[in-house]
């Protein structure tokens, strides 16, 4: 199926890892050119490395989105670059822990900026461009927003408010013929997760628990499998889909996770 998403400038916020990684490629793929924000890492450059050996066409902007000024000059430097932005997809967070007890106001505020904040701001300056464009936005949830996980308050709270975003923008950009619409991931196998249980005392103890309870082929979701959900929720097949939480996660969620 041809997505027609050939030649169109796609945002992707933390687009060199994990899920963004993911979502990037499959933009490649389709003749998209993702222009990838990221925090500079080595991981970053081997990605844009791996991308450039491929032959294609993408920006990397290596910037961290801690205040209102590094998401307009992003916006900016991608308008700068190629002319235009036909979908944004918010997608950076971490999942810091920062929890009622393990935590404090502040550095509950500070994750809420990490995992929210940028999310309203990069949508915020890559509006008057969506607007030309009559563009998507595609905001990356988590489960934890409707399960709770226990000690990350910042960080459900932030997807609880993603997936409040997602609706609220998908009415306010109605006239503008903006889409808006989100992903709600479960348990994903991306680097950030591994890095996550191998915290555990018994990572591969803990992994086996949590894919035991995924009820559709007991096994954890993969980046593709988002990423591949995410290029049809950008793309004109989708076109008249806006507003919805779109869950991506073998059934966690809503299956009864004891008859699996």
């Amino acid at each position: 199926m041809d997505l027609g998403l050939k030649d169109k400038v796609v945002v992707i916020t933390g687009g060199a890892e994990g899920i963004g990684g993911a979502i990037s490629e499959a933009c490649v793929r389709e003749g998209a050119i993702p222009v990838i924000v990221n925090a500079d890492s080595p991981a970053v450059q081997a990605f844009a490395r791996k991308l450039g050996d491929q032959g294609a066409r993408f920006e990397l902007l290596t910037m961290y989105l801690s205040e209102p000024e590094s998401c307009k000059a992003a916006i900016e430097e991608a308008l700068r670059r190629r002319g235009r932005i036909d979908a944004l997809v918010n997608n950076a967070g971490v999942n810091d822990k920062v929890g009622l007890e393990a935590g404090d106001p502040q550095s509950f505020l500070d994750s809420i900026k990490r995992n929210l904040w940028h999310y309203y701001a990069m949508a915020h300056y890559a509006l008057p461009a969506l607007k030309e464009t009559r563009g998507s936005i595609l905001n990356i949830a988590s489960k934890t927003a409707l399960t709770g996980q226990g000690g990350t308050s910042g960080y459900a709270a932030a997807k609880g408010g993603t997936l409040a975003l997602t609706r609220e923008w998908a009415v306010e950009l109605l006239p503008h013929g903006i889409r808006v619409n989100a992903i709600v991931p479960s348990e994903v196998a991306t680097p950030q997760y591994e890095r996550w249980i191998a915290t555990f005392p018994e990572p591969e103890a803990k992994l086996s628990s949590i894919v035991a309870k995924i009820p559709f082929g007991h096994r954890m979701t993969e980046p593709t499998e988002i990423a591949s959900t995410a290029i049809f929720l950008l793309s004109p097949q989708s076109s008249h889909t806006t507003g919805q939480h779109v869950f991506v996660d073998g059934g966690y969620v809503h299956l009864d996770r004891a008859m699996s």
